[in-house]
């Protein structure tokens, strides 16, 4: 019995598929073809040219993916510009406090009035930022959708 034990088979390897793809066929394409088949194939997002050529077949739906690099970019900078924004609203905070805490009430007021001003451009400033966002969401990111 320990002989029997001894001597099992073991089996080692990949587990054999039901159905096996053991059909091959072979097209050749020229070299617009091929062009255009590549940037279907990139538009579709699959990884195997296999599996997009059977999707193509079969009429099974595919996947094209298009990135606007330029409305990735647009939102990457204005979210640094956000932050930013954000900075200066809260070293705008820190100055009225040093402000009230180092000067008197009146030379405190002084400074403040000129803060005042500069907020006042800037707050300008942001409402211009705002109407060309919309404006590039308008013309550019609607066009998309």
């Amino acid at each position: 019995m320990e002989e029997k034990n001894s001597k099992q088979i073991r089996k080692t390897g990949r587990k054999p598929k039901n159905d096996p793809a053991v059909h091959r066929y072979s097209i050749n394409l020229n070299a617009e073809e091929n062009t255009k088949f590549l940037a279907l194939f990139d538009q579709s997002g699959m990884n195997v040219k296999a599996h997009f050529i059977t999707a193509c077949i079969f009429q099974k739906t595919v996947k094209t993916v298009k990135i606007d690099m330029d409305a990735v970019d647009f939102h990457t900078r204005l979210t640094n510009f956000y932050s930013q924004f954000r900075a200066v609203g809260v070293n705008y905070n820190q100055i009225v406090k040093i402000l009230y805490r180092n000067f008197s009430e009146k030379k405190a007021s002084a400074y403040l009035f000129k803060l005042e001003k500069q907020t006042a451009e800037m707050a300008d400033l942001c409402r211009k930022v705002i109407e060309l966002t919309q404006e590039f969401e308008k013309e550019h990111l609607q066009k998309h959708r």
